[in-house]
């Protein structure tokens, strides 16, 4: 069952107006956008997912709250084209939580689980052409060690890229998982699975989540009315510096400190974590940052 990340801090940061215009860019489950719809009266909810499974599955439970919504399927860092189509231009509030569903987890086919045996697929948007199984078996050692560079915390990358060459083909999720494994001192992998950090790397390739998530932070920017609200929540240090770094140098100021000139502060942050309660009933909440920017 999947259970929405921080739901309460959520929709208390949104502070949702029954008449505004929401988006939500993740809409898995429908676990936030439930929650947000039974705020709505007058006003509307826009939600985006990559994966139709998710969409067709989502529609159902949104409807027996109200109408007042509309589901797209589209990557996420399409959605200022896609809202200007709908001809809205300005929203109250942006939630996008950047986790993977617990159901794309649990089934086996889809290939994001390290601890199931399953094809490597790992596309959110199915409609796609690459797959995991296209960078393990056919991209360059070079290109390999810098996804898990670039996209994951992944230790001795090079080793992991250099076994994956060597073991080519390799067609399921276990087959990488025992790859892994099987190049590394047992002390690391003592320490963490580590086909957790590679398993990440390859999925946000596969899914392009990182451009993705640049292109969103920009255009929610633009998108947000005065008193608007983006909430972002992050389960991995890549993806939370890009927001933090965003977020970071929206509020910096603009003048050298040492010059008395007051500045107008057009927006102001708010970070905040899952309390204990949440994380001992739902473990996916353990790594979660919740990210809030307040357009002033």
């Amino acid at each position: 069952m999947h259970i929405p990340v921080m739901l309460n801090e959520v929709i208390d940061s949104l502070n949702i107006k029954p008449d505004g215009i929401y988006v939500d860019l993740t809409l898995g489950r429908a676990g936030h956008a439930e929650a947000i719809l039974k705020n709505i009266v007058n006003g509307k909810l826009i939600a985006f997912d990559k994966d139709k499974i998710a969409i067709e599955e989502s529609r159902g439970r949104l409807v027996e709250v109200n109408n007042h919504f509309q589901l797209i399927h589209s990557d996420f860092k399409n959605f200022k084209d896609e809202l200007a189509k709908l001809g809205i231009k300005k929203v109250d509030g942006i939630i996008a939580d950047l986790g993977v569903s617990s159901p794309q987890l649990e089934n086996k086919d889809r290939g994001f689980s390290y601890n199931k045996d399953g094809y490597l697929d790992m596309r959110m948007n199915q409609d796609q052409s690459l797959k995991a199984w296209d960078i393990v078996n056919n991209w360059s050692e070079e290109d390999i060690v810098n996804i898990f560079i670039n996209n994951a915390d992944v230790k001795m990358p090079k080793r992991i890229a250099n076994a994956i060459i060597k073991n080519r083909p390799i067609n399921s999720t276990l087959e990488l998982v025992e790859t892994i494994k099987s190049c590394l001192p047992a002390k690391i992998i003592r320490q963490k699975n580590p086909a957790k950090t590679v398993f990440q790397a390859i999925r946000v390739a596969v899914n392009n989540e990182l451009e993705s998530l640049e292109c969103i932070l920009k255009d929610s920017i633009d998108l947000l009315n005065p008193n608007g609200v983006l909430a972002i929540i992050t389960f991995h240090s890549i993806e939370d510096r890009i927001v933090k770094n965003f977020f970071g140098d929206l509020i910096k100021s603009k003048h050298d400190p040492k010059i008395p000139i007051q500045e107008e502060k057009k927006f102001f942050v708010k970070v905040l974590y899952p309390k204990e309660e949440e994380i001992l009933t739902n473990k996916r909440a353990r790594s979660a940052k919740l990210r809030i920017l307040h357009k002033i």
